[in-house]
């Protein structure tokens, strides 16, 4: 799914903000998490957010590293939620528990990936960003799975996203490396469900809900 004109201005706006260093949306209950939305994961355990930036592994795959990254204002963070290729959904669209996911990194335009090279300090699934905005493949697909009663994904339902080539749960720990700049953790895989494969949607500018896919589902 390409950005619309409108969409992408919001996540140039974004960017430029963010790089003055300043907070968006604090949590609120009843948000909707729609197509287009851009946004930062926490890590419910730990609050660190779900992060990327344009350094490979020095193991594994060696494909851009993804770790947990403790200053919420890093712009490093922010994650563009899309549908995956064949679906029929569009911009603002709600999304359903059970529906599978892709999440692109917005500064690189890499895609959240996962696959069975062994993350570097625990040994579980790597994961990795891959690809680009004309690269993807279903190593990049996330199924979402919403804790408790809710039906469409919230910005204040905890979340477990499962990685549909591997079966592994997005993973992180309070692991850190030696050698990165503010103490970042590990985020790999793994194939139980856990405490640690908890999130929640955090900062980011929240797309409207499409009024036709409300009419859609009412009908």
């Amino acid at each position: 799914m390409g950005l619309s004109f409108f969409a992408l201005a919001v996540v140039l706006f974004l960017g430029l903000e963010v790089e003055e260093g300043s907070p968006h949306l604090s949590f609120a209950a009843g948000i909707e998490v729609t197509y287009g939305t851009t946004l930062k994961l926490m890590h419910e355990k730990t609050k660190f957010r779900l992060h990327s930036h344009n350094v490979p592994y020095g193991t594994g795959s060696g494909q851009q590293s993804v770790t947990g990254f403790p200053n919420v204002e890093d712009a490093n963070s922010y994650w563009i939620v899309h549908p995956i290729p064949d679906s029929s959904a569009k911009q603002g669209d709600p999304i359903k528990t059970g529906t599978l996911i892709r999440l692109q990194h917005m500064r690189t335009r890499k895609w959240l990936h996962s696959h069975l090279h062994a993350s570097p300090i625990s040994g579980n699934l790597e994961v990795s960003c891959f690809g680009g905005d004309q690269e993807s493949d279903t190593g990049d697909y996330w199924r979402l799975e919403i804790e408790g009663n809710g039906k469409t994904w919230r910005q204040d339902q905890k979340i477990r996203l499962k990685h549909m080539d591997t079966g592994g749960y997005l993973h992180s720990h309070d692991k850190k490396y030696a050698r990165t700049a503010g103490g970042q953790q590990e985020v790999c895989g793994v194939s139980e469900k856990k405490p640690d494969n908890i999130w929640l949607a955090a900062e980011g500018v929240y797309l409207p809900v499409n009024t036709n896919s409300e009419k859609s589902a009412s009908s």
